[in-house]
């Protein structure tokens, strides 16, 4: 029996707007095998990279609904959901409970150990 592998037909991804040399975008949720600029299924967001702190605007609870749903992000749209915490808080909620640290602890007692193997 051969299994067969699907990729998701759904993904959450960039859509060009805006002026020449002054690039806007919508984040849109969209087919994977629709253009970049064409057809989409909703306008989750819109991010303006030469807009400095204004530049994310995001509707998260629609975000998270169609990530949820199996919605894949691109790569280019989950750096700005990380930068935006969304990633985090999905984990968080996933997890049930907060992340005090953003790295991993490193006990004393296994520094303590290492120096004097060495």
């Amino acid at each position: 029996m051969i299994e067969e592998q699907y990729t998701m037909a759904v993904r959450i991804r960039l859509r060009r707007t805006g002026r020449k040399k002054s690039p806007t975008f919508r984040i849109v949720v969209a087919d994977s095998r629709s253009p970049r600029d064409g057809k989409f299924i909703e306008i989750v967001g819109q991010y303006a990279p030469r807009q400095g702190e204004n530049a994310l605007n995001l509707r998260t609870d629609r975000v998270t609904y169609w990530l949820d749903n199996g919605a894949l992000p691109t790569d280019t749209v989950r750096s700005i959901l990380r930068r935006a915490g969304i990633l985090k808080a999905r984990h968080e909620q996933r997890l049930g409970r907060t992340l005090q640290a953003t790295a991993v602890p490193i006990r004393e007692d296994a520094e303590a150990s290492e120096g004097g193997a060495a």
